[in-house]
């Protein structure tokens, strides 16, 4: 008997301003339909043969919150269906709004970046794991390069975490395991400190911080730090070899809430997912700048692999060659995962009731299915200046000293390669700006990728190439 139980769909909900295209209904779209047809029949497969109780998803585009659905049930004993408004505990979720907080602090000038931890904390002076390895930094707790030690105790055996006092007293004890910048590692102990440095700088305990500065501003009435509120699904253990389930405690996160303790659920986790792609000054809903949204997605570190690693509370994997913005979190009886790609504008929601989900491989399979669909049904970019056929006469062939280069006329575009490459690749394209001006746009950051290109015409004919500051004479 399987356990599987579909919530109604909340589909196509616009729950923010500001957008930067324009509002259609991707949730109608032929093949967003059939993708979630897909997902939908591979996730209940999943929920079948695994025995995994419940999930809830959601795929965003940009202020849109495109499909969300439940699959299975909140409270498998009493028969509570699955739907996307169950609440769940999202552990290091908290974590992005743990650094989002100290970027608002910053942008207010009250923080730097690069200040030592013990300029706000006198207490943290923790055991250095070498001789000569310098203070530790805010940056480094946001984008775990501290080399501080993962946790702060037995919190994950006893599910009994620490209070602000008694995180104070055993720091006393802990050695960093590596030097700062040394290598990426995990830390939630660093992301407790965090919170701690935010209640300093403030005089506000955390909880009262996050609900005024984020989640009041962008609607996410469903959200809370460290309460047993109404809504929860149930929690169960791991599946043991006979098939069974335990249902775990409700554990307060205590003095680690800024690294671990929020609950939330899709909807308003659809909200923070359209934040990301809002761009603009800071002020009501656009609780942070552009360019501080901008800094926080930044890679600054990544694990040996190169395939992933952390910006600043936000972590990045790479799937399919392409790379995904967001965290992770896992709790007793939850696991979790949310994604977002900037330049799709796309966002992934999982939330699972249970330890051996894997939701992230959930996630990665809505990616392929959903969001590959929503991807693709959007609306493109509008071009800000409209192809002008009479372009096509800067296509040929250009020369200088230090080589060659060759504009081809594609579809209402122009796009260039290096005539001397042993394989064509991916086209740099000239995107226009108006005025026969064009910009040279690339996927990679090399040479002089995101400068202006212009040509220089004499007697009706063009002569020359300007590429940035350097030219090329055309040859024909």
């Amino acid at each position: 008997m399987t356990l599987l139980a579909a919530a109604p769909c909340a589909s196509a909900t616009a729950h923010a301003q500001n957008t930067s295209t324009s509002v259609v209904n991707l949730a109608a779209h032929p093949d967003v339909l059939a993708a979630e047809r897909l997902f939908s029949a591979w996730l209940d497969g999943q929920l079948a043969y695994r025995g995994i109780p419940g999930v809830a998803v959601g795929v965003v585009h940009d202020q849109q919150l495109v499909w969300s659905q439940g699959f299975g049930f909140a409270d498998v004993k009493n028969h509570v269906a699955m739907t996307p408004q169950v609440k769940f505990r999202i552990a290091s979720h908290s974590k992005m709004f743990a650094a989002i907080a100290i970027m608002q602090l910053r942008e207010e000038g009250r923080i730097r970046l690069d200040d030592p931890v013990e300029k706000y904390l006198p207490w943290f002076k923790a055991k250095p794991a070498g001789d000569d390895d310098g203070v530790i930094t805010i940056e480094q707790l946001l984008s775990h390069t501290s080399g501080l030690q993962r946790e702060a105790g037995d919190h994950w055996t006893t599910f009994n975490f620490p209070t602000e006092a008694e995180l104070k007293r055993l720091f006393s004890d802990r050695q960093a395991a590596f030097a700062p910048n040394v290598r990426w590692k995990y830390s939630n102990l660093a992301f407790a400190v965090a919170g701690l440095v935010v209640e300093q700088i403030t005089g506000q305990k955390w909880a009262t911080y996050v609900q005024q500065q984020m989640l009041s501003p962008l609607g996410m009435s469903a959200t809370s730090v460290d309460q047993n509120v109404s809504g929860l699904t149930v929690p169960y253990m791991r599946r043991l070899p006979d098939g069974s389930r335990d249902v775990l405690p409700f554990v307060d996160a205590r003095g680690m809430a800024s690294a671990t303790g929020m609950t939330s659920n899709v909807d308003d986790l659809a909200k923070f997912v359209s934040a990301q792609f809002r761009r603009g000054p800071r002020g009501g809903a656009q609780i942070l700048s552009a360019g501080s949204w901008r800094e926080m997605h930044r890679v600054r570190a990544v694990d040996e692999t190169w395939q992933s690693g952390s910006g600043l509370g936000f972590d990045f994997i790479r799937v399919d060659n392409r790379t995904w913005v967001g965290h992770g979190g896992g709790y007793p009886g939850n696991t979790t995962h949310t994604l977002f790609q900037l330049n799709d504008k796309v966002g992934v929601i999982v939330l699972t009731n249970t330890n051996d989900s894997d939701p992230r491989q959930i996630a990665e399979q809505l990616i392929a299915t959903v969001g590959a669909a929503v991807a693709k049904a959007a609306p493109a970019r509008a071009q800000n200046v409209a192809w002008d056929p009479s372009w096509a006469r800067f296509a040929g062939w250009y020369r200088s000293a230090m080589g060659d280069s060759r504009v081809v006329l594609l579809n209402d575009k122009l796009a260039m390669i290096s005539p001397t490459s042993t394989t064509i690749g991916t086209p740099s394209t000239l995107e226009p700006l108006g005025g026969g001006r064009f910009r040279l746009m690339a996927p990679g950051g090399g040479g002089a990728i995101g400068e202006v290109v212009r040509f220089v015409e004499e007697n009706g004919t063009v002569t020359r190439m300007y590429v940035g500051d350097g030219y090329q004479t055309r040859l024909r």
